[in-house]
């Protein structure tokens, strides 16, 4: 853990740097798998699940059967926690659905915005030491709203060759039944090219390893969207004499958990608080079942003492964190201030794991700095929006001769024609 007191603002830039892996190498290895999938389709699959994942297994699809049996696996009690996360996720993501406006712009000229669903997508879902089943309710929930026509989903199977659980039993509340055995780079791969057995599809979601994300960024060249390049997890905590040290700690290492490479920060106004939060991480990380992964990314981690909130806040502003957790008092004065952050907690009660779980909002959201212009996963990430315009004759008249000079202006005559033919008519 490193401390700092009053960091010269010269040395910020220095302090919001994510920790650097080798892209290079990262980024050779990707291709090949493309390659591969690209050329030899499911057996390339088949291959990969035994280099990466040391597991041979039959058949990539997980049928309705296995869905059903496995799903049963799962506790009542933890059926009812997910079902209940369901209704609040969508809850939240439908109210994101927006009435259509028409607007006339001049007498005779209607314009408007319609919504369409991106009619094929892929959900990718960790799975691995942390099988992120909330990720699948995060992002089937405001598919199946937006109306989505195919849903996929890929995930990697374990040693057995079986799917988690949790995740068949989410997928299948929340109406997915086309569900993959395939993780890694390689599955990105299946839904950008298709197979025998995957379908291709139009834009791809989900969190992932590095090579996932460098796997989802290399999808766009084959003309395959995604939702965000996202990466590593991480939090930026500003916290005044008001917070509370045993919740800073704690919300810390709930991001630090995820992985060696995740990134937590606390800036504070209050030199006790730091160093009582401090204490209290080291504290709690020995409890924690995954305390390696955690003390790795601790390794990263920044403590910084700075003289106001304002201050505070203009550093998150350059950092651009995935979560930012308000531990202040009168935390509503300072919202107008924040530009860059994925999602936002606000006061010394909303722990980030209430909006990685259940809160409603999504937990699919911008690291690495990209809050700084990306949002987050929302309705609007599956659907794109069509513009329409009805001009009538009363309309073109009312607009065309400004079209006309525009046209000719620009050296482009055929579109002034386009208006002239019609105005003569």
């Amino acid at each position: 853990m490193n401390i700092y007191q009053f960091p010269n603002k010269n040395k910020w830039n220095a302090l919001t740097k994510r920790p650097v892996f080798k892209k290079e190498e990262i980024s050779d290895i990707v291709s090949g798998i493309f390659s591969e999938v690209q050329k030899f389709g499911d057996k390339a699959l088949f291959d990969f699940n035994k280099k990466f994942d040391s597991v041979e297994i039959e058949n990539l699809s997980v049928s309705v059967n296995d869905i059903e049996n496995f799903s049963n696996l799962i506790s009542e009690e933890l059926k009812n926690a997910i079902q209940q996360a369901k209704e609040n996720i969508t809850k939240f993501h439908r109210s994101q659905n927006t009435e259509i406006q028409k607007i006339e712009t001049t007498k005779g000229v209607i314009c408007w915005r319609e919504n369409r669903a991106i009619e094929k997508v892929g959900i990718y879902i960790p799975g691995g030491t942390a099988p992120l089943f909330s990720t699948v309710l995060m992002l089937a929930i405001p598919a199946q709203l937006a109306g989505c026509k195919e849903i996929i989903l890929c995930t990697p199977p374990d040693k057995n060759g079986e799917i988690n659980p949790a995740i068949l039993y989410t997928a299948q509340l929340c109406g997915i039944t086309k569900i993959f055995k395939v993780g890694g780079a390689q599955a990105i791969a299946a839904m950008t090219f298709g197979t025998e057995t995957i379908p291709n599809v139009y834009k791809i979601f989900g969190p992932g390893n590095q090579f996932v994300v460098a796997a989802k960024e290399l999808a766009q060249n084959f003309g395959v969207a995604i939702d965000m390049p996202a990466g590593p997890s991480e939090v930026l905590i500003i916290a005044d004499e008001n917070a509370v040290p045993e919740f800073c700690a704690a919300d810390l290492l709930s991001q630090a958990e995820h992985g060696s490479d995740s990134q937590v920060i606390v800036i504070s106004t209050d030199l006790k608080i730091l160093n009582e939060t401090v204490d209290e991480v080291k504290k709690q990380i020995k409890s924690l079942p995954r305390n390696e992964f955690a003390q790795k990314s601790l390794d990263n981690s920044h403590f910084i003492l700075v003289k106001s909130v304002e201050e505070a806040l203009q550093f998150s502003n350059l950092y651009a964190p995935e979560h930012l957790i308000l531990a202040i008092e009168n935390f509503e004065n300072y919202v107008p201030l924040i530009e860059n952050a994925g999602s936002v907690f606000l006061g010394n009660y909303s722990c980030e794991s209430a909006g990685d779980y259940a809160s409603g909002t999504n937990h699919t959201l911008p690291t690495n700095g990209f809050a700084k212009n990306y949002s987050g996963v929302s309705l609007d990430s599956f659907v794109k929006k069509i513009t329409f315009q009805n001009l009538s004759k009363d309309g073109l008249q009312n607009l065309g001769k400004t079209i006309e000079i525009m046209a000719e202006a620009e050296g482009l005559i055929a579109h002034k024609i386009a208006v002239s033919i019609r105005l003569k008519k």
